[in-house]
């Protein structure tokens, strides 16, 4: 993949351009196909099931993920009659098939097979495809009785031995239904030019209608309207997400890689309960996790390496692999500060069969990039000076106890003995080029990852991160209710100089990422929205930040690729 500028706005390509004399790239084939796909998807999710003219319907779209250099992971959901939404648990059996091919038109197929929908798992269905070709656009579509869902192309990885020139990821978290629409989602989707796209955790919320980030104004109400807790709320909060037009799309677009974070289960999830979960009023806690996670895997194209986790990695020829992290299933409870507990080496955040894994494939990876997906910020953040009529509503947004320290214990800074042991671990083993992509915190940062923060940039840097903003959770300036980067130029600086390996942080704005990965450097594109309450929202970039190979620090970049 060659590096070149992009504009801000991908334009749809003209009739010319789809039906021109040439043979076009692939890059150009898959634009074409986005753009088709943005046209499309809206159509099939303004149909609310019970008003389906035709049953089965696919009012869910398409979806594939976790791509292998032989196959790929395919998903829909089937509505086989009208009364069998999400989470009714009701609705007959319904034998679904699934045909892969070469080409949009399905002319050469390669793959077919089928797979019964049941309302045991609310009628989603998944197939994983295997002998397919690495490194290869292919489309795909279900059917069901007389009806077909709309296709979608999806593309395998390159083969673990293949000398990859490049690849290119969007990269996003935490996206609120409830505070705005997903335009986040349409121009990763209209770039057309992804390998994959990764989601970093929050891909839903838990909470009811009104009760989180919307600042008195719900852009567009969620179902069910309370807070979610059975297995069939969690289900029809999949449901609800799934008919947004800009999700359907990028699914349709190319395959996603996705962890959870706390809100598909809970906020501040650890392993024995939560923040937002009350014991016996809001039933057992393992009742609900449990809930939560057989929805996710009903509904998302992951694979469960683990039983229950989202913990696996996958490789991209020599170019990168990825390690995807779960830093919910196996970690303490989060501690307040002040005690001494953050650095007590008894607590956990990974586990330690996470954590043994983890250091094990870093050490072991014979891959040019170490990429590690991971959920919430592992650099150290301190507050420093930050004026008093900032600082309640930055604890607000990360959490914090009122009067409480200013630092995020439910990041790696409150399992300070995990950090100390992964670092040293990637000093010892002299392990290089490790990028941590996070999410989570609704910020964008690009960040070094230091042995000691205290004594940086004296002392080495370990790896490096880059953290994406949220597609609509609420961030600084919605919560201090001030125009749009007033916030973030009054804070950023003071963050900056009390955390001195923190390259840039921008507080106030909504967005995506754009990971694009080369042999001489790993670079992250910013990307922010002009709004995101209206569904037309435009995008522009804002920043670039690069790591180069063998450096472990990060450096601006003055255009994006």
């Amino acid at each position: 993949m060659t590096s070149r500028h992009r504009s801000s706005e991908t334009p749809v390509p003209s009739s010319a351009e789809l039906t021109g004399a040439r043979s076009p790239s692939r890059r150009s084939v898959v634009k074409a196909a986005a753009a088709g796909a943005v046209l499309a998807a809206p159509l099939a999710a303004a149909l609310p099931a019970a008003a389906a003219g035709a049953v089965p319907a696919f009012l869910h779209g398409v979806a594939s993920g976790d791509p292998l250099p032989d196959g790929v992971l395919l998903w829909t959901r089937v509505t086989p009659t009208p009364e069998a939404v999400p989470g009714s648990g009701t609705g007959p059996d319904t034998e679904v098939s699934w045909v892969v091919a070469t080409d949009e038109e399905f002319t050469n197929i390669v793959a077919k097979g089928s797979v019964t929908a049941t309302a045991a798992s609310d009628h989603t269905v998944k197939a994983d495809v295997r002998g397919l070709a690495p490194a290869t656009d292919y489309w795909f579509r279900f059917s069901a009785g007389p009806a077909d869902s709309p296709a979608a192309r999806t593309r395998t990885a390159p083969a673990a031995d293949a000398a990859v020139a490049g690849l290119r990821f969007g990269v996003v978290s935490c996206a609120n239904w409830e505070a705005g629409h997903f335009s986040a989602y349409r121009h990763l989707a209209a770039r057309g030019d992804l390998d994959a796209w990764l989601h970093l955790g929050d891909y839903i919320y838990e909470y009811g209608t009104g009760e989180y980030g919307t600042r008195d104004t719900v852009v567009r109400p969620h179902a069910p309207a309370h807070e979610i807790l059975t297995l069939a709320d969690y289900r029809v909060r999949h449901g609800r997400y799934r008919t947004d037009p800009d999700l359907q799309t990028l699914h349709a677009t190319a395959p996603v890689v996705a962890i959870w974070d706390d809100h598909e289960i809970a906020n501040d999830t650890w392993s024995g309960g939560a923040e937002n979960h009350t014991e016996g009023a809001e039933g057992a806690w393992a009742v609900r996790q449990a809930a939560a996670k057989q929805a996710y895997f009903e509904w998302m194209p992951v694979r469960p390496a683990i039983a229950g986790t989202t913990y696996r990695r996958l490789r991209f020829g020599k170019l990168a692999d990825l390690s995807l992290l779960d830093l919910r299933s196996f970690r303490s409870q989060q501690v307040a500060l002040g005690n001494g507990e953050v650095d007590d080496p008894d607590r956990t955040l990974t586990g330690r069969a996470q954590m043994d894994w983890l250091k094990s494939g870093l050490a072991s990876s014979d891959t040019t990039w170490r990429l590690v997906g991971n959920s919430v910020m592992i650099s150290p953040f301190a507050i420093g000076s930050i004026p008093a009529e900032l600082l309640r509503p930055l604890a607000e947004l990360l959490g914090l106890p009122k009067g409480g320290l200013a630092l995020n214990t439910d990041q790696w800074d409150g399992y300070t003995d995990d950090r100390r042991e992964l670092l040293a671990h990637l000093r010892a083993n002299a392990v290089r080029n490790t990028v941590f992509l996070t999410g989570d915190i609704h910020m964008a940062w690009a960040n070094d990852v230091p042995h000691n923060a205290a004594t940086y940039p004296l002392s080495a840097s370990a790896a490096t991160e880059f953290v994406v903003t949220s597609v609509t959770s609420d961030n600084l300036d919605d919560i201090v209710k001030v125009p749009e980067g007033t916030v973030s130029a009054i804070a950023a600086p003071l963050i900056r100089a009390a955390n001195r390996h923190v390259h840039w942080v921008d507080t106030d704005r909504h967005g995506y990422g754009v990971l694009d990965v080369t042999a001489d450097r790993t670079q992250m594109d910013y990307y922010v929205l002009s709004d995101r309450t209206d569904p037309d929202a435009t995008s522009k970039w804002a920043r670039s930040y690069r790591t180069r190979s063998g450096t472990q620090r990060v450096e601006r970049v003055y255009s994006p690729v």
